[in-house]
């Protein structure tokens, strides 16, 4: 996949999330990049999640499509 299509995929798929979106996506790329995970907090100490722990909470709780 190239550069351009794989841009064009996370766009649409940013625009379709509901609230929290940047949240949601970070917590989505730390997912892509953390092999072994045995709790949602390990994914709050990636690199790629710029957000604190509570935030994980709130991409999860709030970033079902719109309908």
């Amino acid at each position: 996949m190239n550069a351009n299509k794989l841009q064009a995929f996370r766009k649409a798929a940013y625009n379709y999330l509901g609230k929290a979106k940047n949240a949601t996506f970070d917590l989505i790329d730390a997912l892509l990049v953390t092999r072994n995970i045995s709790c949602l907090a390990q994914l709050s100490l990636c690199p790629l999640f710029r957000r604190k722990w509570p935030s994980v909470e709130e991409a999860l709780e709030d970033c079902r499509p719109h309908s």
